[in-house]
């Protein structure tokens, strides 16, 4: 479980990275900002992003799933807030990187895989 979990913080690291590359408004400090900020984001995205998710579900089903997009810059948000070093200035460069990190997350789960199967 651990292991999985360091897994998937590496590609948010990468998409991290790689949105702080393409995206305006978004910036890192040095590689430990970004391993700090991808491990921060994991812990959000599996404690807190499902409240907001459960909470805002009206809403969500309103705008047919475009609304998780908004959730999770907001999720960004949160991590570059408390993560001094990584920034990301406004809501628009937010729902940029959650694209970003969510095309590579997406992409490490087929090149990785989840080999767990709970039969």
């Amino acid at each position: 479980m651990l292991a999985k979990f360091l897994v998937r913080a590496i590609f948010a690291a990468i998409g991290l990275a790689i949105a702080a590359h393409f995206v305006p408004g978004v910036a890192y400090d040095t590689l430990w900002t970004l391993a700090v900020a991808a491990l921060l984001l994991g812990i959000v995205n599996a404690i807190v992003r499902p409240v907001v998710v459960f909470l805002t579900l009206p809403f969500t089903l309103l705008t047919l799933g475009l609304f998780l997009l908004i959730i999770n810059a907001g999720m960004i948000g949160l991590v570059a807030y408390f993560v001094k070093g990584f920034t990301v200035h406004g809501i628009v460069p937010g729902i940029e990187v959650a694209i970003v990190t969510g095309i590579t997350s997406w992409v490490g789960h087929l090149v990785i895989g989840d080999h767990t199967r709970d039969d």
